[in-house]
């Protein structure tokens, strides 16, 4: 069941006071202001799904504020997307200012500050995910953040509607399904994030993790062809084989590397499944490019320390 917050039935003159305290509960530190008084409503549904969270926000007008002093105070390292439902909210980070109509999307990182702007009453859903989770695919979140996307751009509008439907559905998710779809949810998300950064000029400094970001959702989308190779993705990029090694360098690692260990995050995920239980490891393997079978048990067996026989048992134990 869904967690649900409201400041319905609170005295009039607590109810802002009670807003800020669950917006920081549910979300991260923030301060909240609005002229309403004792006037003002909102509630605040919750719901887990893996390692995100969705909720659904209905609120009367007001202004939130992540400040250098909250953020000082908290560990919390999460990217927020808004999807809007009802009303306009306004978008305020990294010198950028956006609004969110309803059908669009935007993000926000809770590790720098920002402000949310709404003018009047509104509905949105909000997928909060740990910013890991868009860093291994893309880069850092500077390039991105108080933008909007949604709109016309079908690829945008398939993010939009998959994470939308998604979080109304999350309640009735099994956890293994859950933790799945949202990683899904991400990466479809980082597939319409990357195709409009593509198409957008960007500033030199932040040209580099802008095409790191790409290259990294291009191997992302194409991990199950298995001769995918550094001159067919830089290709793919418009960058020379050169550039791509160098840009992955910066994180330390190669594209052999990274591909590997993509690679073997997703078999390990699907192996983990009960969704997935009835497939052949063989299967699960080569649809995730590995193309031998003595190579892939081996390598697993290096990263996880069992083969992945025993950690398919492993998993159906837990």
């Amino acid at each position: 069941m869904p967690l649900q917050f409201t400041t319905d039935g609170s005295p009039g003159h607590r109810r802002l006071a009670l807003w800020q305290d669950i917006v920081c509960d549910v979300f991260v530190g923030l301060d909240c202001k609005s002229d309403l008084g004792s006037a003002f409503h909102g509630s605040v549904t919750q719901v887990p799904l893996g390692r995100a969270v969705c909720s659904d926000v209905c609120s009367d007008r007001q202004h939130v504020f992540r400040t250098p002093s909250r953020i000082a105070r908290s560990d919390q390292d999460f990217v927020i997307i808004a999807l809007g439902n009802r009303g306009d909210g306004a978008v305020v980070q990294d010198g950028r200012e956006t609004v969110i109509h309803p059908g669009e999307l935007a993000l926000y990182d809770t590790t720098r500050p920002y402000e949310l702007k709404f003018e009047t009453s509104f509905t949105q859903t909000i997928f909060k995910v740990p910013r890991e989770m868009l860093q291994r695919r893309l880069g850092g979140t500077e390039a991105l953040t108080a933008i909007s996307f949604g709109g016309d751009v079908p690829l945008e509008r398939l993010a939009y509607d998959f994470i939308f439907h998604l979080c109304q559905s999350a309640e009735r998710l099994a956890p293994s399904s859950a933790a799945i779809l949202s990683e899904q949810a991400v990466d479809v998300l980082a597939m319409a994030l990357s195709e409009r950064l593509g198409k957008t000029p960007l500033p030199t400094s932040t040209h580099r993790s802008v095409l790191l970001y790409r290259l990294k959702a291009h191997i992302r989308a194409h991990l199950a062809v298995p001769d995918l190779s550094p001159a067919q993705t830089a290709a793919a990029l418009g960058i020379s084989p050169r550039y791509l090694n160098d840009l992955l360098a910066d994180e330390k690692t190669s594209f052999q590397r990274y591909v590997l260990a993509e690679r073997l995050d997703r078999c390990r995920r699907d192996l983990a499944s009960p969704v997935l239980a009835h497939r052949h490891i063989s299967e699960i393997a080569f649809a995730w490019g590995f193309n031998d079978l003595s190579h892939f048990g081996r390598v697993f067996r290096e990263h996880f320390g069992m083969s992945p026989r025993d950690f398919r048992h492993s998993q159906a134990r837990h």
